[in-house]
């Protein structure tokens, strides 16, 4: 079956990469694993710092990011549960293994300075919960099993959200993929399905209407900014 396994990267943009690798290196103890110019983005800057051998959390700085407001309840939640603009991160979740580790990430994260409270209960999960620089809303939680989605899926949430039996089947039981032998042609570019609008159309549509073999040509910049001899 065709589908993600877990998450590569999540991206956070700052106006200050120093002060968030500092953060996430100290009172986290996640280690910087890549910090250079963002490729594609003038005057950016990526940097990831390792949660494991295939899961970062990175940092995007661009030199416009400082004008813009962090405002919360428009651009951050400020806690986990507060309101902000859909699409936009309402808080980070980190995960460890066990309760042990978790009480340990608490008092390390005490350790630093930082206050924090938990852990709480939540049934499929044990979580402690803290703020980040620049008012990101961080936790870090536990699960001792995956979750159970016969126990954890509210029918009454389900009709609230206008989801119908046949979609809550369909929900559980995502269709299988398999990769056909000839590639799938581009859609006919519409601007009513998601797209993204963070370039202006004009560029966005000349891109998708390239090869895919021109675009990874084009756009391709695989060389690590030091070269390291094995």
């Amino acid at each position: 079956m065709t589908s993600p396994n877990g998450v590569h990267h999540l991206a956070v943009a700052t106006k200050d990469i120093k002060a968030q690798i500092e953060f996430f290196n100290d009172v986290l103890g996640c280690e910087l694993v890549a910090l250079y110019w963002m490729h594609g983005v003038e005057g950016a800057w990526h940097g990831f710092l390792k949660l494991n051998d295939s899961c970062s959390i990175a940092f995007v700085e661009t030199p416009d990011i400082k004008d813009i407001d962090r405002t919360l309840g428009v651009t951050h939640a400020g806690s986990p549960g507060g309101p902000c603009a859909g699409g936009s991160m309402q808080h980070l979740a980190l995960n460890v293994d066990t309760h042990d580790e978790l009480l340990a990430m608490r008092d390390r994260i005490r350790s630093r300075g930082v206050t924090i409270f938990g852990p709480i209960d939540h049934g499929m999960c044990h979580s402690i919960y803290f703020a980040g620089p620049e008012d990101l809303s961080l936790e870090v939680a536990t699960s001792a099993k995956p979750i159970d989605g016969r126990a954890w899926i509210d029918p009454e949430v389900v009709e609230l959200a206008g989801i119908s039996a046949e979609e809550l089947d369909t929900f559980r039981n995502p269709v299988s993929y398999e990769r056909p032998e000839t590639p799938v042609a581009q859609p006919v570019f519409d601007p009513d399905v998601p797209w993204q609008r963070g370039m202006t159309r004009e560029v966005y549509e000349a891109i998708i209407s390239m090869p895919d073999d021109v675009v990874a040509e084009r756009m391709s910049e695989n060389e690590p900014p030091v070269l390291v001899e094995d």
